[in-house]
């Protein structure tokens, strides 16, 4: 019998619970580790419509990316995911930012499905690749574009791009990893601020999606626990940003 303590375990192996940055959440989030699994979905964000798929199919955990228990709260009302996944008695693993930073992760993830390189060390969450042939910061985000899915925003530093940083998802936190030792940096969210920074240091700026640039990594976390834990069935959520594009 396979208990959510053995898939906690397996995790914590592999992206160790006490590498998660400050402000992180990562672990069990509901449920208890004595509880056993016969099927358990992956998922990046543990939403209504994702807690509706796991309870159709009979999941008794979640792992997921994101934590549903993030900040403090005072209330857990009806339509609050912790509470819904708590009303159908699925337990909850989050493995946030310990995923990003892990050999396979998040990061290694976007950077082979850009098949641009292969991931190198950079800082504690980040990573860098470098580029077989030099392109400049326009060609790298039409190709990055085309490849997930969606408008890459960038600016432009100047120069022809070698050597890139990456951090998936709400990345510009560690933009400074990058800065004289990189020529651009790869993430998700950026705002105005984060690009005016880059073009200060010298570096191009790339936002390819939050969601676009962490969601890759479920169904090869998935595949890991199928291969760990054939006796259990793994599913895969199926979701979409909540972001619109025109």
């Amino acid at each position: 019998m396979t208990l959510v303590r053995d898939v906690y375990d397996f995790l914590d192996s592999i992206a160790p619970f006490d590498t998660q940055e400050v402000s992180d959440n990562s672990g069990l989030q509901t449920g208890a580790f004595d509880l056993p699994v016969t099927r358990a979905m992956c998922c990046l964000d543990v939403t209504p419509p994702v807690i509706e798929q796991a309870a159709k199919a009979n999941c008794e955990l979640i792992v997921s990316h994101h934590p549903v228990l993030y900040h403090a709260r005072k209330q857990l009302l009806c339509n609050d995911p912790a509470w819904l996944l708590a009303r159908h008695n699925i337990a909850c693993i989050a493995t946030h930012t310990p995923f990003d930073a892990c050999a396979d992760g998040v990061n290694d993830t976007l950077i082979r499905f850009l098949a641009l390189g292969e991931p190198q060390p950079l800082g504690g969450l980040t990573r860098k690749f470098k580029l077989a042939q030099p392109m400049s910061a326009k060609k790298l985000a039409q190709y990055a574009a085309q490849k997930i899915g969606i408008p890459v925003r960038f600016c432009d530093a100047g120069r022809l791009i070698s050597t890139v940083g990456v951090c998936a998802g709400q990345g510009c936190g560690f933009l400074a990893d990058g800065y004289g030792v990189t020529d651009a940096f790869f993430t998700g969210d950026a705002n105005h601020n984060n690009f005016l920074d880059a073009m200060q240091h010298g570096i191009s700026l790339f936002a390819a999606g939050h969601f676009e640039t962490e969601v890759l990594a479920v169904p090869v976390l998935a595949q890991r626990l199928r291969e760990v834990f054939p006796a259990l069935e793994w599913l895969v959520a199926e979701e979409t940003s909540v972001i619109q594009h025109v």
